[in-house]
């Protein structure tokens, strides 16, 4: 026995021993791996990865410890937004997967897909059990659409709602949270970050309207304005990061009439259209100091006309007569309206101005079958996006202007850095 004993002491001894002789022989060959890749400097690393497509730096933050750090860094996100383009961002009805179980069919949704409402049940600290059903043909997919080299692409963030997208800026979008009334969601749809914004003032969806816009602290504040019963509209503030809103000064008496388009966010300030047809002004609330001006138009805007966001200006797009589309720029609050472009759009019928390209100079329309277009400032003409299968602007679909960052709201220590 004594003899087995030391014959498997030895065994095990030899096992040992061969065992830390393979961990210094796999620990050498991967320092000289190292050493045989070239260094690279910090700041070149950081300069390859802005480059990367967004979806790509999501993945590449679990390369190693030094590329996460870079890619969470605030100046990375900062100057990943000042590169980032517009796209459209929407809502798309689901289009579950149906199985066949037993003898009824039942809906089947990607295991990778984020939901916006499991995530405001894990934030409310509600149980899995307890979390109610909600089937798929309720659900929305948020996807967005890209305008590029003549042809539509549509992106999909594999992430679902049930509510409408209310604002958008800077990649951040606040969505309704349906399953509590008033209640709202900001998140940031590619990187998945989401968090419950205290309740504000709760009025019928049709008589207010909400604008996400970035302070010059760096934070951000949503905008509710609304119509009470009074038919007096009202507005308040809510510091993203804060427990409560606060109310301001509404317009004056009358100058709101209509909550039909989504306020612009240009040159430090919102700006709301107030009629739904034949509008001579535009209502603006500047951010700094939270007032609210009435600034005319240079013509009567029409239906089809739009102001928007262009290159740190604001702009206003308007059918001067059925062949021609003028565009008016503003470049500050006090300015005043400037004619700097007109388009011949010849037989192109009744289109609607959707967004300036940030990089290039262009600015894209949709026409009343659903069929987009693009005119090229610099080349004086006008093109038609090619679409492939499903790739269309969708019927009574709302569209807004958006960006893909990694920007999130909140606020830390190390940001100013």
């Amino acid at each position: 026995m004594a003899e087995k004993a030391c014959k498997k002491m030895s065994l095990l001894k030899l096992a040992e021993e061969r065992a830390l002789m393979k961990k210094k022989l796999d620990e050498q060959k991967q320092k000289q791996q190292l050493d045989s890749v070239p260094y690279l400097p910090k700041d070149c690393v950081s300069n390859i990865l802005i480059r990367l497509p967004i979806e790509s730096l999501q993945r590449s933050r679990f390369v190693c410890k030094p590329w996460y750090s870079i890619i969470k860094s605030p100046t990375f996100i900062r100057d990943n937004l000042h590169r980032a383009e517009k796209v459209m961002i929407f809502l798309a009805p689901v289009k579950p997967l149906i199985r066949r179980r037993y003898d009824h069919l039942e809906f089947v949704e990607n295991p990778n897909t984020f939901s916006v409402e499991s995530k405001v049940f894990e934030l409310k600290s509600v149980h899995m059990l307890l979390q109610p059903l909600i089937e798929s043909p309720f659900k929305y997919v948020i996807k967005y659409m890209v305008f590029e080299d003549g042809k539509i692409a549509i992106g999909d963030y594999n992430a679902t709602c049930l509510g409408k997208i209310r604002a958008s800026c800077d990649g951040l979008i606040v969505v309704d949270n349906k399953l509590e009334k008033g209640e709202l969601v900001i998140m940031n749809p590619v990187t998945r970050e989401v968090n419950l914004l205290p309740l504000g003032t709760i009025y019928p969806p049709h008589d207010e309207s909400f604008g996400l816009v970035r302070c010059g602290s760096g934070g951000y504040k949503l905008v509710h304005l609304f119509r009470d019963e009074f038919h007096y509209i009202g507005c308040e503030v809510l510091d993203i990061g804060e427990k409560s809103w606060r109310v301001i000064d509404g317009p004056s008496f009358g100058l709101v009439k209509w909550f039909g388009y989504s306020p612009v966010f240009a040159i430090g300030a919102l700006h709301w259209v107030p009629e739904v047809d034949h509008s001579e002004y535009i209502v603006t609330m500047t951010i700094d100091d939270e007032k609210f001006h009435k600034i005319m138009l240079p013509k009567a805007s029409r239906f089809n006309d739009r102001i928007m966001e262009a290159y740190e200006c604001l702009c206003f797009v308007t059918h001067e007569d059925i062949n021609e589309i003028s565009i008016w720029v503003m470049g500050s609050v006090s300015d005043t309206w400037t004619k700097k472009y007109t388009i011949a759009i010849g037989c192109i019928r009744d289109l609607v101005p959707l967004y300036f390209s940030r990089f290039k100079y262009e600015i894209y329309f949709m026409d009343k079958d659903g069929s987009v277009f693009g005119f090229d400032f610099e080349g004086a003409h006008m093109k038609k996006f090619t679409t492939m299968k499903g790739c269309f602007m969708l019927p009574g679909a709302e569209y807004m202007v958006h960006v893909n960052s990694l920007v999130s709201w909140q606020i830390k220590e190390n940001d100013h850095e």
